[in-house]
Formats: C-alpha cells, structure tokens, sequence
C-alpha cells in the first residue's frame, strides 16, 4: 500500500467514525476538511471504500433518505450506498491513531492526523507533536547550512524564494511550540479552529539573516537589484 491510499484509509475511517456517509459525502468532507485531499477523484476513493468493505472496517448499506428512494426510479440508478463503521473498523482506526512512528511526522500524514487530534489521546498527540516539530527543525537547520554554502552564488531571487522557505517553516515550528504548551497545560482547542491548519504569522523569523532583494552585498547599488 502507498503512503497516500494509507493517508486516505486512515482519513476515511475517522470521517466514518463520526457518522455514516454516502460516496459523495465522503468525497466533499475529505476535500473541504482535509487539505491534502483537494486533488484526489472518485476513482481513488471508490477502490478505498471497497478494500475497507473486504477487509470488515465497513459495511455497506442502501440510502435510507427519502431523496434516494426516489432518485432510482427516476433515474434508473439504484440507491445511494451509505458506508458505515463496522466495530472492527473502529478498534484498527482506534490502533491508527495510537501509532506514533516517523510516518506521523511527514507533510502529508501529518495534516491528517492532526485534523483527527480531536479523537486522539493528549499523550500521542504530544508525541506526534513533539515529532514534527523536532523534523522541522532538522530541516531548518539543513536549509541554513545550505544556504551558508551557496548565497554567495545566488541571485536575489532565488535568495528570496530561500528566505521564503525557511520562513514558512520557522512559522509552523512556533506554531507546534504554541500547540505543545498548550498541551502540556491541559488545554484542548476549542472550535473550528482545533482542525485549522497553523496560523500565518507575518513576523520573520530569524531565517538565517537572509537578505532580502537590495540587500544582496554583490550588488553596486540598489538600482542593481531588479525585485
């Protein structure tokens, strides 16, 4: 299985844990809830739902709604198929969000686990939280030391798109700094903004004293510089 249809499974599940959903659903939750979904097609999620159908994590069940009713006549489909959690589906979502290995910490896993904190013990989001942070600032400090080797051959562009990076990621470290404190203080997040995705802070950070366009120690005088 590949990272990303066990991303998918794992997201699924937790969707169905709240409540029983249709095809459609589904797919509209996953792409309005869950970022990392935006891109994906009925043609990936269907053979999802069908494999979490054999292995016993779901059963399917006719549309029960009056709306469905209707639309086979009509139409000359048949009802829409509403997925339900089976118990064992819930005890393997449950052994999900109790894992806290490497692959909890990666970009696209990540945001999928952190959209679920809600149905995760305090002690593995601490974990996981603990994790992510601790990779991001494994790779800040590989961007600054590369950047240390190479600005000298950079044009102001490029030194910015750098800055713009290292800044990107300077931001979601405060923001797990943020979110452990919180943690460790015994406060939960409350509202919509629990599944948010980390706030945008417009104040730099550090980012390694890049220059920013004008700045560049190669260039004559600031008419030399094109940004």
């Amino acid at each position: 299985m590949s990272r990303r249809s066990g991303i998918l499974e794992f997201a699924v599940l937790g969707l169905l844990r709240e409540s029983p959903m249709h095809g459609y659903e589904l797919r509209k939750r996953l792409n309005t809830s869950l970022g990392v979904f935006r891109a994906f097609s009925y043609g990936t999620l269907y053979p999802c739902l069908k494999t979490l159908v054999a292995n016993g994590w779901l059963i399917e069940e006719p549309g029960n709604t009056t709306e469905d009713a209707l639309a086979a006549p009509l139409t000359g489909r048949r009802a829409k198929i509403v997925y339900r959690l089976t118990a064992d589906g819930k005890e393997h979502f449950e052994q999900l969000l109790s894992q806290t290995g490497p692959d909890a910490y990666e970009d696209e896993t990540f945001a999928a686990r952190f959209a679920f904190f809600g149905q995760t013990s305090r002690d593995v989001r601490m974990r996981v939280l603990e994790g992510r942070r601790s990779r991001l600032e494994e790779r800040l400090e590989k961007m600054r030391a590369s950047l240390a080797r190479t600005r000298e051959r950079l044009d102001d562009y490029t030194l910015e798109l750098q800055r713009h990076g290292m800044e990107s990621v300077e931001r979601e470290v405060r923001w797990l700094n943020e979110l452990i404190e919180s943690e460790r203080a015994g406060q939960d997040l409350k509202g919509p903004a629990s599944g948010a995705p980390p706030r945008q802070n417009t104040t730099s950070g550090t980012s390694g004293d890049l220059p920013r366009p004008g700045d560049n120690p190669r260039a004559g005088s600031p008419d030399d510089t094109a940004t």
